[in-house]
């Protein structure tokens, strides 16, 4: 098994090539192949001596996965299939939205956290995705050079594997790699560890969002299984410390329940809660999966809901349900029905009102 370059930060490229003992330049010209140029093969690095890429190629390849299928909705946004290494499959959402096209990336096959409410969290979990993995959704994607937003809100939990989310994040901003700025980045978590909030925080800029779906805690640890072992109070507790008024931003996702989480009683105890932290509330209309117990919201409702909220001081806004006849909107991605062979289908930020 050959190492993959795709993926690989400077500062691994400059390990590598120490190792290997080549001139130290070696590092920044793989760097601007991968990440500027855009190659898929070592033989394409022509500013590398030849003895070098035959070196590099005994134990190393690009490491690129095209996509396998493709579906698109009825609204434009498409639904990527892609392999991984181990293969195995996750699947990758492209949404476009008058200027601007956001990718929704994976970070893990499957999920073991177990939202009621996601069908990710139904497949359960099968592995991590190495920063490789994760960029290849983007690199491989047809419309990568007019994507303008990108959005850790795919399969998977990111800071259960935070290691590689923040590898890819460093490839994504750096001036060496794709330097997209990370204000054009969002990663979404449920919140785990303390630490690993804090580990985040500190090492880059991307925004953050946090799966919130009801104020109430054991009403969250029924929604939420990870309320029981990390509770949402202490990823507070680290939000209200942290300076959010520079241009960082910090949201709320909060998918939005008919006779659950919808009342006038949840949206004032989110304006308490919530109280002295800049942020702002996405409300998520719910897209049922395998668990019937749980119901949509009437729209009337929904629409109170938001105003109560932005009354209260809260910005807030209604996420629009997009991809939603090919599965590809909030809470649907899953791979564990994936296809045998390849088939092909004809078939943001996000929309706000």
């Amino acid at each position: 098994m050959k190492t993959h370059l795709f993926g690989e930060t400077l500062e691994d490229l400059k390990k590598r090539v120490q190792i290997k003992g080549f001139p130290s330049f070696t590092a920044t010209q793989i760097a601007d192949w991968l990440y500027k140029k855009k190659v898929s093969s070592i033989d394409e690095m022509t500013n590398l001596s030849k003895k070098t890429r035959e070196e590099l190629k005994k134990e190393c390849d690009v490491g690129l996965i095209p996509p396998q299928t493709v579906q698109t909705s009825v609204d434009g946004t498409k639904k990527y299939l892609f392999p991984t290494h181990k293969n195995e499959y996750i699947e990758t959402a492209m949404i476009p939205f008058k200027e601007r096209k956001t990718v929704c990336l994976s970070s893990q096959v499957g999920c073991k956290w177990g939202c009621r409410f996601c069908v990710t969290g139904e497949q359960g979990f099968q592995s991590q995705l190495s920063a490789n993995e994760i960029l290849n959704q983007f690199r491989m994607l047809p419309e990568q050079d007019s994507i303008t937003n990108l959005v850790y809100m795919g399969m998977g939990e990111p800071f259960d594997n935070l290691d590689e989310v923040l590898k890819s994040i460093d490839v994504l901003t750096s001036d060496w790699g794709y330097a997209l700025s990370p204000r054009r980045i969002t990663v979404s978590s449920i919140g785990l560890q303390p630490e690993r909030l804090e580990s985040f925080l500190a090492a880059c800029e991307a925004h953050l969002a946090i799966s919130l779906h009801s104020p109430f805690l054991e009403e969250r640890k029924q929604l939420m299984p990870v309320e029981a072992t990390y509770s949402f109070e202490d990823t507070l507790q680290i939000l209200r410390k942290y300076n959010w008024h520079g241009q960082r931003r910090i949201s709320f996702e909060y998918i939005v329940f008919g006779h659950l989480n919808d009342t006038p009683k949840h949206a004032e105890k989110l304006i308490q809660l919530l109280k002295g932290i800049p942020c702002r509330i996405n409300l998520i209309r719910f897209h049922p999966g395998k668990d019937k117990t749980l119901q949509a919201t009437n729209e009337t409702v929904l629409q109170r809901f938001k105003e109560h909220l932005n009354a209260g001081g809260i910005l807030t806004t209604i996420r629009a349900s997009r991809g939603l006849d090919i599965d590809a909107a909030c809470g649907l991605l899953s791979s564990r029905n994936n296809p045998s062979k390849p088939t092909d289908y004809d078939r943001d930020d996000d929309e706000e009102s």
